[in-house]
């Protein structure tokens, strides 16, 4: 079994693989599309993540998983994804990348999409806006910021270009806000930052309060269990 790696995946897989290459995928690019209110936000304040959106193209990383391991790994995958069905899991075509004896080949692999008709789906923001989020946001994995960084330095390292995802990086490393608003010294709710996540911040997301991650990963084996 391959999985295709296009954000933390990529620098965080967390579950045994015993191959990793660069690979590239058709029909859907990378793009901060999804609202987190989990992981790198709350439902007061949510963050940014990256979801595999309709069109174009991208390059992630491809693990292959041994056919031993291949349901285990699955299965986490599922609980880590699906928490709040905002991604769906897809059969997708990968173009595997490489030099001499690894060259390019072709194989299907597992992707989690996003689902544009869930309400956590962000559509394309504005760079104000997602800088506005992600320099505001911290979730039970992190702060927002960190997220963006990491998935931004492991891409470099691999040499692939995202210039949306630089233009992004550039903007947090010029603006001193970003880290006044994650120390929590921005000087109060009528900041630049807040204003801005007032007005980007989708109405579901504000009024609820948050649940813990483990009554949302509850919820997520009690509805399993019931299919």
């Amino acid at each position: 079994m391959w999985v295709f790696g296009y954000g933390s995946l990529m620098w965080n897989p967390g579950f045994a693989f015993e191959q990793a290459r660069r690979a590239r995928i058709f029909g859907h690019h990378r793009a901060l599309c999804v609202y987190s209110v989990v992981h790198r936000g709350t439902r007061e304040r949510p963050g940014l993540v990256f979801g595999l959106d309709r069109g174009g193209t991208t390059e992630g990383m491809a693990f292959f998983v041994a056919p031993a391991d291949a349901r285990e790994v699955l299965a986490y995958l599922q609980a880590r994804e699906q928490v709040t069905g905002v991604y769906r899991q897809k059969r997708v075509h990968l173009e595997l990348l490489g030099t001499g004896a690894e060259g390019p080949c072709h194989v299907h692999a597992i992707a989690f999409v996003v689902d544009p008709t869930h309400r956590q789906y962000a559509g394309r923001l504005p760079l104000d806006v997602q800088h506005a989020i992600v320099s505001a946001s911290v979730g039970g994995s992190g702060a927002n910021t960190d997220y963006v960084l990491a998935t931004a330095r492991h891409l470099a390292e691999c040499g692939v270009r995202d210039r949306s995802l630089e233009r992004l990086v550039a903007r947090l490393a010029s603006s001193p806000r970003g880290l006044a608003v994650r120390r929590g010294d921005d000087g109060g709710g009528g900041s630049w930052a807040h204003r801005m996540l007032r007005l980007s911040t989708p109405s579901w997301a504000r009024p609820r309060p948050l649940r813990g991650l483990a009554e949302i990963k509850a919820n997520y084996r009690r509805r399993i269990e019931r299919r």
